[in-house]
């Protein structure tokens, strides 16, 4: 079943099937599967890490806490490799690599703050 859900003002798509929720589109533009929480977590404000240069931007899918950081700058990795682990409506949430390449910046630390589309991660 599809239905759609907004969140933080933004409409997302979202296919339900006995296991698994997926992220289909977002305002109308593509986007690649990922876990998709329940729409009624209460955002909370965090100040937005600058981020600098070129490169493959991670965001995050939707608010919650960083409760793991498992790169570091310069770290070589593959895509799917788990790059954070972020907790939302008590579920945990592994945040992967889109693509082969290397860590250029780490935008949060452990028990940061995050709201959907934050920048987590620049490769």
């Amino acid at each position: 079943m599809k239905y759609v859900v907004t969140l933080n003002g933004k409409n997302y798509e979202v296919e339900v099937t006995e296991q698994e929720a997926v992220l289909l589109s977002v305002n109308d533009a593509v986007a690649a599967h990922a876990p998709v929480a329940a729409a009624h977590a209460a955002p909370v404000a965090a100040a937005p890490a600058a981020v600098a240069g070129d490169g493959t931007k991670v965001p995050s899918p939707m608010p919650g806490t960083i409760l793991s950081v498992n790169v570091n700058v310069g770290q070589a990795v593959k895509t799917g490799d788990v790059l954070l682990v972020l907790e939302a409506m008590k579920m945990e949430n592994d945040i992967v690599a889109p693509c082969d390449g290397t860590i250029k910046q780490l935008l949060v630390s452990k028990g940061s703050t995050v709201n959907t589309d934050d920048v987590l991660v620049v490769m």
